[in-house]
């Protein structure tokens, strides 16, 4: 049941803001120049001529104000929110009103840095009853839960004296994943990660494939000296694979205050990386703290994005050894030694100094 101060918090987000247009201050002023005029000269037709204009800016008052009554609002985004992406989003706006119309309503988001930012929509006339709707392009900038979400209606109508808005706060909980889109340096870092993923898959089958020519840095046991003999130039061959490529993930939470602003941009190029690399094929075996999850075995790529969602730092033990010797493996971490001692010597693992946060870039955790 609802509490008293349920109802007070209801009272302050509903209450109706007033703001005076130009025409309504010229208005205003000319009926403290025709009121002053009709003290002046007793001239009664001028005091017929303000007591209309008065009662002309109280019926603008009161209709403005029926205008923004039994409004109702509801704001539905796709499933699946990156953040920082435009997405189409749709809005409704019913009138709960039976017999009476609004006019000129227009459907705004709150100002505010944690909010989403969307354009404002203009309603000449919502019928008695009637829903409408809108699709929008709605921009989420951060990552995390948004479970209030502020819009508010507005009107001019009648006459444009005055401008009333009424605030709304939807308590739907929308869900929006890091930032998929590369940044700088992300696009490099992928074609970095996907090639060397190539290179250390590539020949752990027993089924012949081909014969190619040799890449620096490659064993020597799969050399076919014959093939290097004939062409003048060192030859290998390659099997094909046995076992789909996986790419072992694994992000450390265990990161100190100082370090915030990197553990966001961290998140994001984690975010990017599962993506693009699930994008490609490549199986995902993603770790963390208190978190293991194998995609496609498990589930979707989805899955971890939710993950990196809501993820927050948090004081953790040693980091424990890499569960699969085969797999290619990432480390997203500020303490390089304590994995390396933990039997991840062959990882990508990415640092502060490897992979630096933006200058300026946002240092706050996820929305909650």
């Amino acid at each position: 049941m609802p509490q008293p101060w349920d109802h007070f918090r209801f009272f302050l987000d509903r209450r109706i803001r007033y703001k005076i247009t130009r025409a309504g201050l010229l208005f205003i002023f000319t009926i403290l120049v025709v009121g002053f005029g009709a003290v002046i000269s007793a001239n009664n037709l001028l005091f017929l001529i303000t007591a209309a204009m008065l009662a002309t800016l109280l019926v603008s008052g009161l209709v403005s104000r029926l205008c923004l009554a039994a409004l109702q609002l509801d704001f539905l985004v796709p499933e699946h929110v990156p953040a920082g992406r435009t997405v189409p989003g749709k809005l409704f706006v019913r009138n709960q009103k039976w017999f009476m119309p609004s006019f000129s309503i227009r459907v705004e988001g709150v100002r505010d840095p944690a909010s989403p930012t969307l354009k404002s929509v203009y309603f000449p006339l919502i019928a008695g009853g009637a829903t409408l709707e809108e699709t929008i392009e709605v921009r989420f900038p951060k990552r995390g839960a948004y479970r209030q979400n502020s819009f508010a209606f507005s009107t001019s109508s009648p006459f444009g004296f005055l401008e009333k808005s009424a605030r709304v706060t939807l308590r739907r909980e929308m869900l929006i994943y890091p930032s998929i889109d590369p940044q700088p340096g992300f696009d490099d870092l992928l074609a970095g990660i996907a090639g060397e993923i190539e290179t250390h898959y590539r020949g752990l089958g027993k089924d012949f494939y081909r014969i190619r020519p040799y890449e620096a840095f490659e064993s020597a046991r799969h050399v076919d000296w014959k093939a290097s003999a004939h062409t003048g130039s060192l030859e290998v061959r390659e099997f094909a694979r046995e076992q789909e490529q996986t790419a072992e993930i694994f992000l450390d939470r265990d990161i100190p205050p100082a370090l915030d602003a990197w553990f966001e941009h961290a998140i994001d190029c984690c975010a990017f990386l599962a993506w693009r690399l699930s994008s490609q094929g490549a199986a995902i075996h993603f770790r963390s703290q208190g978190f293991d999850f194998r995609q496609p075995e498990d589930g979707d790529i989805y899955t971890i994005l939710k993950y990196l969602a809501l993820v927050y730092p948090q004081s953790a033990h040693a980091p424990e050894a890499p569960l699969d010797d085969t797999s290619y493996k990432i480390v997203f971490t500020p303490s390089p030694r304590a994995f390396r001692d933990a039997g991840w010597m062959d990882a990508r693992i990415l640092t502060p100094d490897v992979l630096p946060a933006p200058a300026g870039g946002p240092g706050a955790g996820p929305l909650h």
